[in-house]
């Protein structure tokens, strides 16, 4: 399904409801099938969550996640420590190419029964579930905060907790936050010094109800389209003041671009104001890679250029961002340079109209170039892709006065 699309007005007004983040959702539906008891408000509603709540419930041997990467870490851990469960959990064409060695060679060491079913170091993978005591760890602290937080969740239902030993400059340390204080939430007593941490055993777990927050990477579109547009606001619900998500540092980059962004009784308020552009907006996303498509779109369609690094991650998503952005940026008529890590774009002052952008089966490539329909008319392939993290981000689009048509 591709969509057309195209913004005739320049004016942007709305206001909605974000569905909850799925980073959080997931981690609190693991600790939940851990400890049940305890109910989950606001949760989010898309694929990803969806994948994770029913391999959660699911009693079959085979699980297949798609192209949840999240719910793979997540799960292969939850699957290690289910003693006397045997699974074979597996995904996508495209998941079958994301390594997961570095998480398994870190349960195995705990004394996990994993095996690859066909390549080394990638699903599918056949697991074991053995009782699994805890104890010391060590992992290098560059790669995904997800193989971290996969562990660290288990943590709490080992009988000697975990210790982990993060080898190395730390990324992603807002991710690994976020987990640490949602088992903090249900009771479990952890600590975070240096390079290493702690998580103790819980045995009784506090079960009152737990609300997850909305989404800032969903918001992240927001903050670009009114970057883009001529005039506007948009509130956004519901957003707490004390976040556990590291893209909350959306507010400071795009008060850059034009978006001032305000915060309070679970509203967050984006409205476009005027601003002096930088010629180069620079910035160090290493605890915030998912907003990187985002933000360079903006520029693009600001006429600016930009700097970003820290961006490592992104080789290994649901496709290899840089590159994916690379290709499509290049098309628009964008001069791009990508590093291992990095991303160059110098400032552009024509945009190619009626591009046609492909999604590379990931959610964020469609919905980072969307807002671009406020400077030139573009087409979004394979649309339905966005159900990943956000199923109604088309129709929230259609309330900020998108021209959509289905092509």
């Amino acid at each position: 399904m591709n969509f057309s699309l195209s913004h005739s007005t320049g004016v942007c007004n709305a206001k909605l409801q974000i569905t909850g983040s799925k980073s959080e959702t997931n981690r609190l539906l693991l600790l939940q099938a851990l400890f049940p008891g305890f109910t989950i408000a606001n949760s989010s509603s898309s694929d990803d969550s969806e994948v994770m709540k029913k391999a959660l419930a699911s009693t079959s041997e085979l699980i297949d996640v798609h192209h949840a990467g999240t719910a793979m870490r997540f799960l292969t851990a939850f699957f290690a420590q289910m003693e006397g469960r045997e699974v074979v959990l597996t995904g996508s064409q495209r998941m079958q190419e994301r390594p997961v060695k570095i998480l398994v060679e870190a349960l195995k060491t705990l004394g996990a029964s994993i095996h690859y079913e066909k390549k080394e170091g990638y699903p599918p993978l056949r697991i074991l579930g053995k009782k699994i005591k805890g104890g010391l760890v060590r992992l290098p602290a560059d790669i995904s905060s997800q193989y971290i937080s996969a562990l660290l969740l288990i943590g709490p239902s080992l009988e000697e907790g975990l210790e982990l030993v993060l080898e190395g400059k730390i990324t992603s340390i807002p991710y690994i936050q976020m987990t640490l204080s949602l088992l903090e939430r249900i009771g479990v007593h952890t600590h975070f010094e240096g390079q290493t941490i702690r998580v103790n055993p819980l045995t009784k777990p506090i079960l009152s109800e737990q609300t997850v927050e909305s989404d800032w990477s969903s918001a992240s579109y927001f903050f670009s389209i009114l970057s883009l547009a001529d005039t506007g606001s948009v509130d956004l619900k519901s957003y707490l003041e004390q976040s556990l998500q590291g893209d909350r540092v959306l507010m400071e980059i795009y008060e850059q671009l034009g978006v001032k962004a305000t915060l309070g009784h679970q509203v967050l308020q984006l409205k476009k104001v005027k601003v002096d552009l930088p010629e180069i907006l620079e910035w160090d996303l290493s605890k915030a890679p998912d907003i990187a498509q985002t933000i360079v779109v903006s520029c693009l369609g600001l006429g600016i250029g930009c700097k970003l690094e820290g961006l490592h991650t992104l080789k290994i998503k649901e496709t290899d961002r840089l590159q994916a952005l690379y290709n499509e940026l290049t098309k628009l008529g964008a001069e791009v340079r990508i590093t291992a890590d990095s991303l160059f774009l110098a400032p552009c002052s024509k945009i190619n109209q009626n591009c046609s952008i492909p999604t590379y089966n990931d959610h964020r490539m469609a919905m980072a170039f969307a807002p671009l329909a406020l400077k030139v008319p573009l087409i979004i392939e394979e649309a339905q892709v966005v159900s990943k993290s956000y199923p109604t981000f088309w129709a929230d689009l259609k309330q900020l006065n998108f021209e959509i048509i289905q092509r």
